[in-house]
């Protein structure tokens, strides 16, 4: 999600259904290698303590935000927000869904000693300040809950998706449903989102409201079916994840009939107990396994995998010492096969999108 979207140093991303922050922090490394790059710096790796030029940190703490309304997953995403930003984190524990009851929690105390200076920096990014609807985001990236539906009236009022097509509420939506909408408000017009969604949605003749929806709001820039075992052992669902860019007279034209980047991911990834696979120096050409095996930035590995297979000599390592997942949704650091993102950059770029080539 993070390559294709493509988040740039002046721009401002949301995840609004963070868990442990993976698309913030994911999203915090790529702008670093960017800046890193620009500096004509070494990628360094990305976690550790040392020093990280000025421009690394003003990112973390001035563009990456990120709201969960589970305050477990909150604590771990601010962990790891704090480690990346220096002491600063605006992850913040908020329901993204009823936006409307936000000043209840953020007028208490106890909420204000750990969450205000991030809070204070998100309100900053609301369109209209009495409200905590519209913000203007340039990227958003989700993986928002899909158990579960929202069922109270006063919520779904607030939410055209909360309605039938003949103008009557319905008695229940689903939460991913109206994270589709609530997701938008967030986005400034020309801004662009990836969200996790069931299968479902893209082929339901019974969800045609919500792709007529999707199409009124925005350009639907791409669809990646992702494999079933993806969020295993949590979840079988089959999932895609959407990518789209709202209307905008400059940095997206409104157009009736364009190209629809289509992909499905192929390598699983994680078997069927959701164990994660890993990739060995045989699933690669025999030139690159070598060059990789040879390279002395290779740590050892023992320190960072102890509950692995003792012998890691089949395994192909990053030059960390990591080893390295087996999908074809990307390019792992120039030691795997082009993805799914490459393809969608190449895409993009003779599509002329706004985002790519900067």
């Amino acid at each position: 999600c993070v390559k294709m979207l493509n988040p740039h140093t002046d721009e401002t991303i949301i995840d609004t259904a963070a868990g442990s922050c993976g698309f913030p922090v994911h999203t915090i490394f790529h702008v670093w290698e960017k800046i890193l790059e620009a500096k004509g710096l070494d990628k360094s790796h990305l976690f550790t303590l040392e020093e990280k030029p000025v421009e690394c940190l003003d990112y973390v703490r001035d563009k990456v935000f990120a709201i969960d309304f589970d305050e477990k997953a909150v604590r771990v995403g601010r962990t790891l927000n704090l480690i990346a930003g220096d002491g600063q984190t605006n992850v913040l524990h908020l329901n993204t869904l009823d936006w409307e009851r936000w000043d209840e929690k953020t007028e208490d105390e106890d909420w204000q000693d750990v969450y205000f200076e991030g809070w204070k920096k998100l309100k900053k990014l609301r369109t209209d300040k009495s409200s905590n609807r519209d913000f203007g985001f340039d990227i958003l990236m989700a993986n928002p809950p899909f158990a579960g539906d929202i069922k109270e009236s006063r919520i779904l009022a607030k939410y055209e998706l909360g309605k039938k097509p003949n103008g009557k509420y319905q008695t229940k939506v689903g939460r991913d449903i109206l994270f589709i909408e609530r997701n938008l408000d967030f986005l400034k017009p020309g801004g662009r989102m990836a969200i996790v969604l069931p299968q479902g949605r893209f082929n339901n003749s019974s969800d045609k409201q919500i792709r007529d929806f999707i199409a009124e709001h925005g350009r639907i820039l791409a669809v990646v079916g992702l494999h079933g075992n993806v969020f295993k052992p949590h979840t079988g669902t089959k999932t895609s994840v959407l990518f789209m860019q709202k209307w905008d007279d400059k940095l997206c034209p409104k157009v009736d009939d364009y190209p629809i980047f289509f992909a499905t991911m192929q390598e699983p990834s994680k078997d069927s107990s959701g164990e994660k696979i890993y990739l060995k120096r045989k699933d690669i050409p025999e030139a690159t396994a070598q060059t990789v095996a040879e390279s002395g930035e290779v740590q050892d590995p023992t320190t960072h995998y102890e509950s692995t297979p003792q012998n890691l000599d089949e395994f192909l390592l990053d030059s960390h010492g990591h080893l390295i997942v087996k999908h074809d949704l990307f390019n792992h650091d120039g030691l795997t096969k082009d993805g799914i993102a490459e393809a969608f950059l190449e895409f993009a770029k003779k599509e002329k999108l706004s985002f790519v080539g900067k």
